[in-house]
């Protein structure tokens, strides 16, 4: 029963937080804020793991063709597939969900224990308007960028493993990204961003919200949003991959 009712007050807050906001200049520079505290500082992570994790399929693929007669471009086909379906949005949403997750919750989750909500409640302001729909509209528009140079930086990491290790050569990897390119898999890619990136804003800030006790509270809060805002991820890549794909 607990999770039915954590579910419809998750909906009620969507509703109290896509409201007209009530001041325009208050609204933009928090918007701002939040796309510098969850999406560029996110930058670094998110170049980081892309570039080496593209250099890693590139190496297995390569490693896991020993066949002659199977053509070396191929290695660049399979890595340039792997990053833009699955790797770069999956893989960097669930990292996004740890990082930007556990920062969101436990922002909230201190202005929930201190008091501040209830500060802002008295003053007349829809704190959930004022707290939430700033995150959420950042990630949303912040987050394709952010993949998208995912995808840029994976597919670049691979052909740098593959010339550094001498598995393949750089012609072969290119020959293989260029090979039966399909632009309906990048937009695939950007609509499962959007997703992740609405729950990745959204349920760390129901956990931040709803949080009630001390300091102790709010760091369970902050471990439960990131394993459930995972869960969520994970569920919802199934269901997307299923009707966009099949």
């Amino acid at each position: 029963m607990k999770y039915l009712e954590d579910i419809g007050k998750y909906f009620m807050m969507l509703g109290q937080v896509f409201k007209r906001p009530q001041k325009g200049r208050v609204f933009y520079e928090a918007l701002i804020k939040e796309i510098e505290e969850l999406g560029l500082k996110s930058l670094g992570i998110i170049m980081f793991i892309s570039f080496f994790i593209g250099g890693v399929i590139a190496l297995q693929t390569a490693l896991n063709l020993e066949n002659p007669f199977i053509p070396k471009s191929l290695i660049g086909f399979a890595a340039k597939r792997s990053i833009i379906l699955e790797f770069a949005p999956t893989f960097c949403s669930i990292i996004l969900a740890g990082k930007v997750g556990s920062y969101i919750t436990s922002s909230i989750g201190t202005m929930r224990v201190t008091e501040q909500i209830d500060a802002l409640e008295v003053m007349g302001i829809n704190s959930l308007n004022y707290l939430v729909l700033p995150k959420v509209i950042a990630t949303v528009f912040f987050y394709p960028f952010l993949i998208a140079l995912a995808m840029i930086l994976g597919i670049f990491g691979g052909w740098v493993a593959g010339v550094l290790s001498g598995l393949f050569t750089g012609a072969d990897y290119i020959e293989g990204i260029q090979t039966t390119f399909n632009p309906y898999l990048i937009r695939y890619a950007i609509i499962k961003t959007l997703v992740f990136a609405f729950l990745i804003a959204t349920v760390p800030s129901f956990h931040g919200y709803y949080v009630k006790g001390g300091s102790i509270a709010v760091g369970k809060a902050s471990t439960q949003s990131v394993v459930w805002t995972t869960v969520l991820i994970v569920i919802a890549n199934y269901f997307l991959t299923q009707m966009l794909l099949t």
